[in-house]
């Protein structure tokens, strides 16, 4: 089997749907045993009378839908109209929900997408 370079997986990676791209994920943590989670730095301890560092306002932020409501198909439209997720993705978003409908993105844009999935009768934090 001929290798494939990096450019070639990324191609790869970039036509799958977010879940196909989860699975892919979960099978390759099985196969090699292995994890995909960020490594996490450990502070030392604070000096006292040090004044604590202001806190960064945050600049990214996740849309996750908590609940469905009684429209579950508008939210499901509303779910496919914010993402490029095909109608059983967005199904099974909706369906697993608590689970993040976009990551990462500006205030505007969580904003708005916070509010077409509220007027669809969803229930929508913003973290």
């Amino acid at each position: 089997m001929a290798k494939l370079s990096q450019e070639d997986l990324l191609a790869q990676f970039e036509e799958m749907t977010l879940i196909e791209l989860s699975e892919f994920v979960k099978a390759f943590e099985e196969k090699f045993d292995v994890t995909a989670a960020a490594a996490v730095a450990v502070a030392g301890p604070a000096v006292p009378g040090a004044p604590a560092e202001a806190e960064e306002e945050k600049d990214e932020f996740d849309v996750i839908l908590t609940g469905a409501g009684d429209k579950k198909i508008q939210v499901i439209k509303v779910v496919r109209e914010l993402t490029s997720l095909g109608l059983k993705e967005a199904k099974d978003l909706v369906d697993g929900t608590p689970k993040p409908v976009l990551e990462k993105v500006n205030k505007e844009a969580a904003d708005k997408a916070a509010e077409a999935l509220k007027g669809a009768g969803a229930s929508v934090e913003v973290k």
